[in-house]
């Protein structure tokens, strides 16, 4: 969601070689007639499974921070795929604009059946110092805040068979201490969703995560210093970065009926570095 303008122009390469499988995503009618929220849905992850679940049948409100032009493109891509497409800007950071994201999604939508928690803010730090309050309220605010927030105003529209997606990271594993706010975060995350399983379970709402290792996505060149970017996603065991696309239908498999056994889950996908 947040996209910091710090060192945006360093790599333009790196923007230019994502793919949020526009050209690729071929969907089977998965989601058909269900309704989605997603947030961060305008750029990287969110866009890719915005994508996915318009293929797959589903209606999308797309959140977003203030990134007009990518919150449009995305949803001209889920129009183009037949589905309906609520574009909703504001910040997550705020406890209204968590309540009234909801309210559209219901508004406009009809309902929610999907709720996916994917957006997030983060920035890169040597030291510990460099860390302000803000900062670190921030990214609390944005990355875990936020998702209880939704959580709480969905909640009386999720029907039994509803599913709750929170998008974590390998970073609740193996931080970087580089990122430790947003490391810390994302450890949050992984307890939330392992909790709220357990309560919603007797509601038969579906509660999951998916824990990205090192994928292109805005975030990384706006975050990074240049010599990280340059290096980054080369350490897994396949050798190189993931691209949004192929996170997106790991969320397309947890949103669908074939995953009614599913919940509490962490799913991986990071190039083969493994999340204990």
């Amino acid at each position: 969601m947040s996209r910091s303008s710090v060192r945006l122009a360093a790599l333009p390469v790196c923007a230019a070689s994502r793919n949020h499988g526009e050209d690729s995503y071929r969907g089977s009618g998965r989601l058909g007639g269900k309704r989605a929220l997603i947030t961060g849905a305008d750029s990287g992850i969110g866009r890719a499974v915005a994508i996915a679940f318009a293929r797959e049948g589903a209606d999308v409100l797309i959140s977003y921070l203030n990134e007009e032009q990518d919150a449009q493109a995305t949803a001209a891509l889920v129009r183009d795929a037949g589905r309906r497409a609520v574009l909703v800007a504001g910040d997550l950071s705020e406890a209204a604009y968590c309540e009234e994201v909801v309210r559209q999604a219901v508004n406009e939508l009809g309902g929610i059946d999907i709720l996916v928690n994917n957006a997030a803010y983060q920035m890169t730090h040597e030291t510990v110092e460099e860390i302000s309050d803000d900062e670190w309220q921030h990214t609390f605010d944005v990355n875990i805040t936020a998702m209880f927030r939704l959580v709480r105003a969905a909640l009386p529209h999720l029907g039994r068979g509803a599913s709750i997606i929170n998008t974590s990271s390998i970073n609740s594993d193996m931080p970087r201490p580089t990122l430790l706010p947003y490391a810390t975060t994302k450890g949050a995350i992984a307890n939330f969703t392992a909790g709220l399983a357990q309560m919603l379970g007797e509601r038969g709402i579906r509660v999951n995560s998916v824990a990205p290792g090192p994928v292109w996505t805005p975030l990384i060149p706006s975050t990074m210093p240049p010599e990280q970017v340059e290096e980054f996603g080369k350490s897994t065991p396949l050798g190189r970065p993931g691209q949004p696309k192929e996170v997106a239908p790991v969320y397309v498999l947890l949103a669908s009926d074939e995953a009614s056994y599913i919940s509490g889950a962490v799913i991986p996908v990071t190039g083969g570095k493994p999340i204990l």
